[in-house]
């Protein structure tokens, strides 16, 4: 059940093949909404330079030919040659109808279902999450989410940091402390000072320089990463230790915030350590990298420094390590190879925009990367405090990202205790969970996804304004509103009823849900579905206060209405579920 705009489309391009002939079919309609009618076309004036006439009279050779009687009135031209469209009220009421018998609710089956590889979250084993995995983690959830919506199979991996430099310093701390002495138990109690003593640690020793017989920890730390790559067994064995406990650290975020990532999508570093020396071997057999300065390079076409020199994407280190190109190069191969993807998603700080793109152009060079996959860089940006910073506590440290979500729900509890100290203690729990955490979510899907963002828990909490209590709250609504409807007795119709503006309003936002959420899936942009969700959300409101349910005395009117604001409800939490935010039964 296509959606307005794409119905308009297709009429306009009829009529422009025959006005002007069927090499002009494929023209854009440039369909609009409009203050002046519900839709505009504004082709007249690029086909009239293609034709060279007037707007106006373009307009007018369209409007002859123009098949639209069925579903508008007659379109009116406007200014230079706009069209303006309004809808015919039973036409939009047949598609409400329609809207609401489709399981999918208008959510269009894509054409061809596509393998879609999403790469997101990524945190650091023996590392807390800490804010700046937010994003990452919130955005790549709400994406493939809304791509299994569509149709797709998407491919979860998240390429968690268990291998390279981090682990020879934090199992040479290990090994220095015991295994059994009270710090190695911060392991499982306060991860970070844990990684933080073996930086430390690697510092002072990279601050001091080399010892003569590379005794110092930092040779030892890299001669340890070393051993870990090579398949040292005892090593493994501490890795794995390290890796089990940061698991249950993941676990436990990932339920906190309800996000789909599982033991089964960990895709970290580790995995593709048989492949690295093969990725060198291949790029030097291809003459695409070569030893420069000790270590052995590709210096993708493109990319230059500030001293105008080819740029190097380091791939085997001077020591003989190998760094993030390397292991990325190798993700590449195995997800288009062995994964089979047809799109691959990163979504990965701004920060990292340069590595990457040199890291798929030295993927395209090597054929690895064709043009068959469509691979794209979703930019996340930072979460800021108040000063305009990155957030972090006062003493400058970053923000422990269980203790932002903790103070997230403990917040929200507070005013569900002022708001409903009625509802059982174990709803009012629940309820506080799913406010506190769907407005961290919502903050951050709302926001353009490559944009920074000012962190307010007090603007994330309120009930009006774009956030996400307004939409639960939207919904806890309709919801009570059914529950007094049950209890009067009042059944809804088969079909919502459009018949005044209000009515007709919100059956043509519910119509746009399909395609919105089509658009967010060719785009990776959750917060146009969160800009669609809040203006339903509104379009409910201003229907709800000219279109009473429960106090309408004609009882057709009355169960047609009930109809429309239970579709509305439906769209709602199936747009929330899209991006990962429950809804309330009762708020």
């Amino acid at each position: 059940m296509p959606a307005p705009e794409i119905v308009l489309h297709a009429r306009f391009q009829s009529a422009f093949a025959a006005a002007f002939g069927e090499e002009h079919r494929d023209a854009d309609p440039i369909i609009r909404p409009s203050q002046f009618a519900d839709f505009q076309c504004n082709a007249a004036m690029g086909l009239a330079k293609r034709l060279g006439k007037k707007p106006r009279d373009i307009a007018a050779e369209i409007l002859a030919v123009l098949d639209v009687d069925d579903m508008a009135q007659t379109p009116e031209i406007a200014g230079p040659g706009f069209l303006n469209i309004r809808l015919r009220t039973d036409w939009v009421a047949a598609q409400a109808a329609e809207l609401a018998a489709d399981a999918r609710l208008g959510v269009p089956a894509p054409e061809r279902a596509e393998r879609i590889v999403v790469d997101y979250s990524a945190p650091n084993v023996a590392k807390e999450m800490h804010v700046g995995h937010l994003r990452t983690t919130v955005v790549g959830d709400a994406l493939v989410r809304t791509l299994e919506k569509l149709g797709h199979t998407v491919i979860r991996q998240n390429h968690i940091g268990d291998w390279g430099t981090p682990f020879g310093m934090l199992i040479e701390h290990l090994l220095e402390v015991g295994e059994d002495s009270p710090e190695a138990g911060l392991l499982e109690t306060d991860p970070n000072a844990f990684y933080q003593a073996a930086r430390a640690k690697f510092d002072a020793a990279e601050a001091e320089g080399p010892a003569a017989d590379e005794s110092d920890f930092a040779s030892r730390a890299r001669a340890r990463v070393r051993t870990l790559q090579s398949g040292d067994g005892d090593t493994l064995a501490i890795w794995t230790r390290l890796v089990d406990l940061s698991k249950q650290y993941f676990h436990r975020i990932y339920d906190m915030l309800d996000v789909t990532l599982t033991d089964d999508h960990l895709a970290g570093e580790s995995s593709y350590n048989a492949a690295l020396e093969i990725v060198c071997k291949d790029l030097e057999a291809d003459g695409l990298a070569r030893i420069s300065d000790g270590a052995l390079c590709v210096f993708p076409e493109g990319f230059t420094g500030r001293d105008e020199q080819p740029l190097p994407l380091i791939i085997r280190k001077t020591g003989g390590g190998y760094g993030y190109a390397t292991t990325d190069l190798a993700a590449i191969r195995h997800r288009v190879d062995d994964l089979r993807a047809d799109r691959i998603a990163y979504v990965i700080g701004t920060s990292q925009e340069l590595h990457l793109a040199m890291v798929f152009q030295a993927a395209r060079e090597a054929g690895w990367l064709t043009d068959a996959v469509d691979v794209r860089h979703v930019k996340i940006g930072s979460v800021l405090g108040e000063d305009g910073k990155i957030l972090r506590t006062r003493s400058g440290a970053s923000l422990r990202l269980m203790a932002l979500l903790e103070e997230a729900v403990t917040s929200a509890r507070g005013v569900i205790d002022e708001l409903r100290p009625d509802l059982p203690e174990d709803e009012r729990a629940q309820v506080a969970w799913q406010i506190g955490i769907g407005s961290v979510k919502y903050a951050d899907l709302s926001t353009s996804h490559d944009t920074d963002y000012t962190f307010d828990l007090d603007r994330m909490l309120a009930l009006t304004g774009n956030t996400a209590p307004y939409l639960q709250y939207a919904v806890a609504r309709i919801r009570s509103i059914g529950r007094k409807a049950e209890a009067q007795g009042i059944v809804a119709a088969d079909a919502p009823r459009v018949e005044n503006d209000a009515e007709r309003a919100l059956a043509l936002h519910l119509l746009e849900f399909g395609p919105t959420l089509a658009k967010v899936g060719d785009s990776y942009e959750p917060h146009r579905l969160a800009a669609y969700l809040f203006s339903l959300a509104q379009a409910f409101t201003g229907f709800y206060d000219a279109s009473p349910i429960l106090k309408e005395a004609d009882e057709q009117a009355r169960a047609g209405r009930l109809a429309l604001a239970r579709l509305t409800e439906k769209v709602l939490v199936d747009g929330l579920d899209a991006l990962g935010i429950s809804a309330p039964q009762q708020m």
